[in-house]
């Protein structure tokens, strides 16, 4: 399916109201609601030659923003488990002064390795890890093609992990030690 310019614009605006409110009854936040639906715009724009549609258009772009949503959810749910189960395991690693130093030795470490990354490779790993931002957000952001910054980040993760491969067994404690505590 190819969709023109005029034919993408008035299926927006036929559609882009009902769809941010469908998006705002599932994630509670107008300008998250927003980003929702134009992220799921932006995907149709990308896959616009390779694109199928087996429903109407209106029933797949309310499974679309659905899916968008919900991702959206799991992802939260997940980072918000990890950050209070991190809170309340650090403070229990961090009790002896041996662990402690482990812990900000590792953390100095990944800060080196990260600030060691070639520029735009940095850049790219902490738009997507820091701000949290999608690779699309990224290469919006930058100038540059998805592909590209899929391609960053994979050698930014290859060179963290070789930089990093001498601390696996202190990575390795800490998660040990998150395990046991649960």
């Amino acid at each position: 399916m190819s969709i023109n310019e005029q034919d993408f614009d008035r299926i927006y605006l036929d559609h882009y109201k009902v769809l941010h409110h469908y998006a705002y009854t599932m994630v509670n936040d107008g300008a998250l609601a927003e980003e929702m639906v134009h992220q799921v715009f932006l995907r149709i724009l990308e896959k616009n030659e390779s694109l199928t549609i087996h429903t109407s258009i209106k029933a797949y772009l309310y499974r679309c923003v659905y899916n968008e949503c919900l991702n959206y959810l799991k992802h939260q749910k997940v980072k918000y488990a990890f950050e209070a189960h991190t809170i309340n395991t650090m403070d229990g690693l961090t009790e002896t002064p041996s662990a402690k130093m482990q812990y900000l030795e590792l953390e100095q470490q990944v800060k080196k390795a990260i600030n060691e990354l070639p520029e735009q490779c940095r850049t790219i790993f902490e738009m997507s890890r820091f701000e949290e931002l999608k690779y699309a957000e990224i290469a919006r952001e930058l100038n540059l093609s998805v592909k590209t910054v899929e391609t960053q980040m994979s050698r930014a993760l290859k060179k963290l992990r070789v930089s990093l491969i001498d601390y696996l067994p202190v990575i390795w404690l800490l998660l040990v030690n998150i395990i046991i505590k649960n």
